[in-house]
This record gives structure tokens, sequence and C-alpha cells, in this order.
């Protein structure tokens, strides 16, 4: 093995003078020891060859004189490491145990016999080397999985329908709990060479089973109305995480009725309250579809009664009830009342109340539903009275939270290039991870366009990248269908202005860029623009008042306080007042009409200043420092709020967040990602839905 040290015959030696192993025939054996090269004395071993050559085989010619000579100078000037037994008269191969008093037959192992530590000076000693296979358990299944194919050593067959499975109890037994307790138990299923299994789908359990043998299976959607149902009687708890995740994948308007029952049936909790949350942010949708229509009268009312259904008012609940209603009139007719109970009716406005509802002929040829109909009526006609009138029709549904998500993309962690990506969500406080990208990106320039996030350049690790990446966070997916920029870029900015996406200097691993191009994706193109007057790497870009800003960065030599920016009209870069303060890998974004400049690095450290610049004076003014050094940060606006993302302080890469205070002029800690990132990128989506519920749809989940 390479990197092995192989002990040569001179480090070689046995020691079995205190260990006289018995003669076969229970009488001992004679014992004779080698004498060195100086000629054989009383008691030297004769030195045999054996049939393939090799000396010491109790077979075959004894080695010339001279021949033994030289094959004994190659053991050490005094001839040590050598020793034979002789049994008859006739030489034996060495021993190999590796416990005194135990004989092994292998001539060229090595012998380590008695305590280690007793081995003369230069002699190396043992080794240990711990093994663990990692192919021992996948080779293991694959072999059993191809004797249960050829139908050897099988001591069970399942009957599920027509179909008959041969399997092994011990496989089924490890992997589910249910076959654990037929087989070891005292049910008579123990003692079957055939168990008829009832219920069950006959392809389903054929997936199931082929899953206990190769740790391998696809949910698709195919097949998952069935597997779910076969994983929760065979108790796979890991196929039923499996499929529900599938099914969340593949949530829908259209659809997620029918998953909510399906979860419901089956106990899936968490797919169940998925779903849940689906419907209810997605009810204007979800009241459109056939699902809807077809729902009974109690899962309706649970729907409708929950405070976190997403409407703009209570009149879309009121004609989503009156169309399920008005779909099969004559059966649903009597059960409007009930399910009319928990619309709100006292939250509608008076002439709506009025002109629409009191007008129904359903509702008003039905006493109860007029009954109703009074009550809001007086709430809304009595506000003096209505402190004494509240209930669960008067109590408000909370509002919609549609708001604006940060994303977090690549950057730089634990020494490496990452790929991941993950999203904070403002109204839930929690960070979550979303789609890798295709390609590890640190310096990488990220900005939104159309609502969808892009990623540009950047380094993975090993090389400068051109290509670009672009994702969407209805898909839950990332693209590379992006024409790749003109040039490698990494430590770049990226913004969008007027519709197209402009890529700003950075460097291609050769020289600092001074070069801009800007992609339109109408066209699937990047074009270049003018360039600017300085090359700028770990530059910071930010888009007011129509104008791109290049701000900072480093020439190659030194970081700069410099600032440009780009008139599109003009195709012309203009220099404006310089920053206070040289900086490279920095953070920039508008807030409150002005430009803030944050962090970043100087000459000398990682810098924790700010400083903020206003159009309208042409000035940079200082503004109060963040509570950590931060360079290669990412600074966005999220629900009008300023938050300075990750970076490095010099020693720790960061994960933490900042957010500014600008009332009481302070940055305060606002949690952290799940990666630490330096060099990472930040953008900002708005998100159409309460929750901002990202979902994939695959063809297929693979289960490896």
């Amino acid at each position: 093995m390479q990197g092995e040290n192989k002990p040569t015959l001179g480090t070689e030696r046995c020691d079995l003078l205190k260990h006289s192993p018995p003669h076969r025939d229970g009488a001992p054996l004679s014992r004779t020891r080698g004498a060195g090269t100086a000629g054989r004395s009383r008691g030297t071993a004769r030195l045999w060859a054996g049939p393939e050559g090799a000396v010491g085989g109790s077979r075959g010619r004894p080695l010339p004189a001279a021949e033994e000579g030289r094959w004994r100078a190659g053991l050490g000037a005094k001839g040590e490491g050598f020793s034979s037994w002789c049994m008859d008269g006739k030489p034996m191969r060495r021993c190999t145990s590796t416990r005194p008093g135990e004989t092994g037959m292998d001539v060229t192992s090595r012998c380590t016999l008695g305590d280690p530590n007793k081995l003369p000076e230069g002699v190396p000693q043992p080794a240990r080397m711990p093994y663990i296979s990692d192919k021992h358990p996948r080779q293991t299944l694959e072999v059993i999985n191809l004797l249960r194919k050829h139908r050897e050593l099988c001591d069970v067959v399942l009957v599920v329908g027509a179909k008959k499975i041969y399997a092994h109890r011990v496989i089924l037994s490890a992997c589910s709990p249910y076959f654990r307790a037929m087989f070891t138990g005292e049910l008579a299923e123990s003692r079957q060479t055939e168990v008829v299994i009832r219920d069950i789908d006959e392809r389903a359990m054929e997936l199931l089973i082929d899953f206990a043998y190769t740790s391998q299976i696809t949910v698709e959607e195919g097949n998952v109305q069935t597997l779910l149902p076969a994983a929760c009687l065979l108790q796979l708890a890991e196929i039923q995480e499996a499929c529900c995740e599938f099914l969340k994948r593949q949530l829908d308007p259209s659809n997620c009725l029918g998953i909510r029952a399906f979860a419901d049936t089956h106990s899936c909790r968490e797919l169940l309250r998925i779903a849940d949350k689906f419907t209810q942010h997605n009810f204007q949708e979800v009241m459109e579809s056939e699902e809807f229509m077809l729902l009974p009268a109690n899962q309706l009312i649970d729907i409708i009664s929950s405070d976190e259904l997403n409407v703009r008012s209570e009149e879309q609940v009121f004609n989503a009830v009156m169309a399920w209603v008005k779909y099969s009139i004559q059966e649903r007719r009597p059960q409007l009342p009930q399910v009319l109970q928990h619309v709100r009716l006292p939250l509608l406005s008076p002439k709506f109340l009025v002109g629409t509802v009191g007008s129904d002929p359903l509702i008003k040829s039905d006493e109860e539903c007029r009954d109703l109909v009074d009550e809001a009526k007086n709430y809304l006609l009595l506000p003096q009275e209505r402190p004494l009138m509240q209930g669960p029709r008067t109590r408000p549904r909370k509002p919609i939270r549609c708001g604006e998500v940060l994303f977090a993309v690549g950057g730089w962690c634990s020494g490496d290039a990452i790929s991941s990506v993950e999203r904070y969500d403002p109204q839930t406080n929690e960070w979550r991870m979303v789609a890798s990208m295709s390609k590890r990106r640190c310096g990488v320039g990220v900005s939104v366009l159309d609502d969808l996030l892009y990623a540009v350049g950047g380094h993975d690790g090993s090389s400068y990248l051109n290509s670009v990446e672009r994702y969407d966070p209805k898909t839950n997916q990332w693209s590379s269908d992006v024409a790749p920029t003109s040039t490698c870029r990494t430590s770049v900015g990226v913004a969008v202005l007027g519709g197209y996406l402009y890529a700003v200097g950075g460097q291609d691993g050769v020289s600092c860029l001074n070069i801009v191009e800007r992609y339109d994706p109408k066209e699937n193109k990047w074009t270049r623009v003018a360039s600017m007057s300085t090359r700028r790497l770990g530059v910071a870009v930010a888009v007011l008042g129509g104008f791109l800003y290049a701000v900072g960065g480093s020439d190659g030599t030194s970081p700069l306080n410099t600032v440009e920016r780009y008139n599109p009209q003009e195709n012309r870069w203009h220099t404006i007042a310089p920053m206070g303060t040289r900086r490279k890998h920095l953070g920039c974004a508008v807030y409150q009409d002005m430009i803030y400049a944050v962090g970043g690095r100087d000459d000398t450290t990682e810098l924790s200043s700010a400083e903020r610049y206003n159009p309208r004076t042409n000035q940079w003014s200082p503004v109060v420092a963040m509570t950590s050094r931060r360079s290669g940060v990412g600074l966005a606006v999220v629900n009008g709020q300023l938050m300075a993302v990750g970076g490095f302080d010099g020693t720790t890469y960061l994960k933490t967040i900042e957010v500014f205070d600008p009332d009481a002029n302070t940055w305060r800690l606002y949690g952290g990602m799940n990666y630490r990132r330096l060099g990472g990128g930040v953008g900002v989506i708005k998100m159409t839905h309460c929750e901002s519920h990202i979902c994939s749809s695959t063809d297929g989940l693979d289960l490896m």
C-alpha cells in the first residue's frame, strides 16, 4: 500500500523459543535456530526452497550452501531474524500468529509474537489500522437482493392479491416494525411460509420490498397515492416522510384540498398543516377550483372558520359559500344555515349586507339565515352596543401578511465557496434553506429582476466564473439557461436599472476590471456599455434617481474611496464626491433616498463604520458604526429595514444580521443565518402570499 512501511528480511524476527508447540502426535518438536553466515553450527536449520522457489518451504529442494549463505546474509550481520521448527526433520513455514503460543503457516507474513515492547531496538513496532468498510453494507444488500431475485435462501412468500413476492424474514423485520411484530411474535404468520397481506396495492408492496433490499425508491405522481397508505401500514416512516415531502412540493390551488383530505385520512399531521396553510393563503384561487365545489360541508366549515384565511374582505367568503351551495343546490340548501354561521357577516359593508346578502332568495327563504343577517345589521347600526355583541363572527381575520423576503446567496464558508441559499421572512423571523445553485459561488453578484433572483459570476473555489443562474421562488428552482457574461467576474457588483441587469467591475483572475455590461432578459443577451474610469474589484453598486452608482472597491493595489455614477441616457460615467473612508468588499443599499455604504476593508483592517450619500447635496456623512466589523458584507432593505448580512470580522466568518434603527441611530443584532457567509450576495423579493410558502414541482422524488 502507498505510504506503508514494509519490513525487510533483516527486520523480520520470530521469537518462538519460549513457546514449544506439541508434535501433531503429541511428541515435542525438535527445534533449530539460524546461526548466521559464518557457517553452520550445531542446531543450524537447513533452508529449503519451496515449490515456487520460496525460501523455507516445507517441500522442495534444499538450497545450495552458497545460495543459502547469500539468503542468510540478508537477515543481518549476526544471522538474527530467522527461526524454524522441524517436524520429522522437515522444515516448517514460520509462525505468523499474533498471539503467543499459537502458530501460523504463512512464510511471507511478519510475525509479531510476544510483547511488542520487547522487540530489539530498530525493529518497527507493530502498527494498528482500524478499518471500516463503506462498501460492505451496500454490497451485502446487493448480494442478498440477488439471492431474493433468484429465490435463494428465501424463507417467506408474501401474497398480495395475485402477486407472490419472495423475501427473507430478517430483511423485512429489520426494515419494518410491522413485519418484525409479525415474524418475531406468536402470530400464526411467524410459522407460515406464505403470508397473505391484505388492503395494500400490489405495485406499492413491490416498491417497498425493493426499497428494503436496495434503499432506493422513486416517489412520483403515479404511485404516491398507493405508496403512502402502504408505507403507513408497514410503518415505514422514512417512506411516509418522502411521500409527504413529494406532496408538499406538488401543492397547487387546484389540488391542495385533495392533498389536505389525503393527509387527514392517513394522519400525516405535518402535511395536513402545510396543506391547510397553503389553502388559507391561496383561498382566492382555491375557491374557484373544482375541488372546492366538491368539498363536504364539514371541511368547508373548517376552512372558512380560520382566522388565517387570506381574503381582501369577508365578501369573498360569502361569495365562495354561496357558489358552493348553488353547485348542488338541492342537496346543500338545507346545509346553508350551518355553513353561513361561519361567515363573519358583521364584518361586511352595510351596502353589501343589505343589497346582496339580504336580497338573496336562498337567504330570504330560510329563517336561521335571516336571523344571522339581522344580527349583522344590529352590529353595524348600533356601534355603541358592539362591546356587548362580540363573538366569533365579529372577530376580524388576521391581516394579509404579504411582504418582502431576503435571500442570502452563496459566499465563502469554512474555507470553501458554497452554493447554498437561504431566505429570511421578517414576518416569522425565520431563516429557511431553499434550493442550492448548481455551482458554488463566492464573490457572486446578486440582484432581482422581474421577481427573479440572478446570481452572476463569482469564484467556485478553483476558477473564475462567467456563468449566470436565475432563481424562481414560485418553483424553488434555479435555471442555468441565462447567457453568460462576456468575461469571468468575481467580486462583481450587480444591480437593476431600467429593466436591465448591470454587471460592474470585478476581476477575471488576471486583472481588475472597469468593464460594465448589461443583460436584457427579453433577448437573453449581455451588451457592453461605457466602462468606468477606474478599475474596481470588491465594488458595491446601488441605483438611485435613475442613476447607477459604483462605490469604492479596489483597483488591485489599494482600496478606493472614489465613487462614480452612470447615466444610461448619456451612456457615460461621472465622478461624484468620494466617501470619507477607503472601502473594498463593502455593502451598499439605498435607504430613505440615500445611499448607505457599510463595512468593508481599508488598507489594514475590516471595518464596522458606515456612511451615507445625499444626492441632493453631493455629500457623504458618517453614520453610527455597526456592532461588528464586516468585510464581504451584504446590505439590503427588507420591509423598510436596513439589514447588514454576514461578512468577516478579521477572525470569524459571520452569520449574524444587524438592523439599523434610524430613529435611535443604532444597529441591533437580529438573529442569524444557517450558514456563515463571506462574499455572498443578497437580494429581496416581494412574495405574493401571506406566508411565502415556496413549493417546487418535480416529476419524481428519489430517495437514495
